[in-house]
């Protein structure tokens, strides 16, 4: 794969894929994070004096117009993140757009309108992607986080574009993931979040490469439920309960330390306004939900942690929403955030828990997609990453 820094983009047309699906309120951009995270990536083009194209996609309008999932917010903030004007196309296909784009001058920026307003987009139809491929002479993907889809603007439009590279935020994504396959160790697995279904491809790939297994979040319920033990009336995966068992099983057969939960805060339910206090994992009352780590497991997770030199955490402690449930999500993030290691982490979760503790700057790496980095972990090809690699071997 080649990236925007290996090519002579100077005084070209880049069409450049963005994340800009970011929420909304009242019409403006509420967190402006995939903004800024595109940042770098435009930066060097237009040092190169190109002319730059973006387009991104926002929302799920269905292939209809919807308005209020117009880019137009985006553009405003991208404006002025940059402190100079980025006009915005009617639409990201046909000859009003395609007037636009050759409108431009060195050092000018475009943003094409929101590609899911045409069905073409998700259903990756060649046509689209050849409409699309006409808005530039280099085709550029810095979307990691969409990097996992196969849409006409990630995958069909490499088929079309004359050259083709990933963004700087591209780069830095594949960059720190591929540490996974040579990690400094010991390399250390935190898994949280609510489901063992979920995670059942990044454990079992990563099963021959961590050292150790940290498991939290309702994902360590089906464990302890495994094992034989009363969890009450926490969220259980019941049919996975013998694949809990077989991966604790491929644990100890590839001598993986499995950590999971020794004790837990415990509750009514994810939305009760306090805590029923803390009990040991062998003694959750039959009326109670197992709801956060507890602070005997906040050590236990701290004590492995520490002899740690790679880190990747996905997935809170717990129901991290709610205040009385959050303290184990938030004891590991203070963690992590201050090892001597490289520590990488990904999810919509974890990344939102990390911004509100605002310990951003602490972490090695932060990764933009949640699927996507999912899907890395879990050993897949991301589409997204092949349609590069073979457009840049032509």
């Amino acid at each position: 794969m080649q990236f925007i820094d290996d090519l002579d983009v100077s005084g070209k047309t880049i069409l450049m894929r963005v994340d800009y699906n970011v929420p909304l309120k009242d019409g403006r951009v509420q967190d402006d994070s995939r903004i800024q995270a595109s940042i770098p990536t435009i930066e060097y083009a237009l040092r190169q004096n190109a002319r730059i194209v973006l387009c991104s996609h926002l929302g799920k309008p269905k292939g209809q117009v919807r308005s209020e999932l117009s880019l137009a917010p985006a553009a405003e903030r991208l404006s002025a993140i940059l402190g100079r004007d980025v006009a915005l196309a009617p639409d990201c296909i046909g000859e009003k757009a395609l007037e636009m784009v050759r409108s431009l001058e060195p050092g000018q920026i475009l943003m094409l309108e929101n590609l899911r307003f045409h069905p073409g987009e998700e259903k990756n139809d060649d046509e689209f992607s050849r409409e699309l491929a006409r808005m530039g002479d280099i085709y550029v993907n810095d979307a990691f986080g969409v990097s996992h889809r196969a849409h006409a603007s990630v995958v069909g439009v490499t088929r079309h574009a004359p050259s083709c590279s990933g963004g700087l935020l591209l780069k830095k994504e594949w960059e720190y993931l591929s540490k996974v396959g040579d990690p400094a160790r010991p390399f250390v697995l935190i898994a949280g979040g609510a489901k063992v279904s979920s995670k059942l491809g990044v454990l079992e790939n990563l099963m021959h490469k961590v050292d150790t297994m940290l498991i939290g979040g309702a994902m360590a319920n089906t464990f302890i439920k495994a094992q034989g033990y009363s969890v009450g009336t926490s969220k259980v995966e019941d049919d996975l309960l013998d694949k809990a068992r077989e991966i604790m099983q491929k644990a100890i057969e590839n001598k993986v330390q499995f950590y999971l939960p020794v004790d837990f805060m415990l509750g009514e339910g994810p939305d009760a306004e306090s805590a029923e206090g803390v009990c040991p994992f062998q003694g959750i009352p039959g009326h109670l939900m197992a709801l956060d780590i507890g602070p005997a497991t906040c050590t236990l997770f701290s004590e492995v942690l520490h002899k740690a030199s790679t880190v990747i955490w996905n997935g809170p402690m717990g129901a991290f929403e709610n205040r009385p449930f959050s303290q184990g999500s938030r004891n590991i993030a203070e963690l992590v955030s201050g090892l001597k290691a490289t520590t990488m982490v990904g999810g919509g979760d974890t990344d939102s828990l990390i911004h509100e503790l605002m310990l951003q700057d602490k972490f090695s790496f932060i990764s933009t997609g949640g699927g996507s980095f999912m899907e890395f972990l879990e050993g897949k090809t991301l589409p997204g990453f092949k349609a590069l690699e073979e457009c840049s071997s032509k």
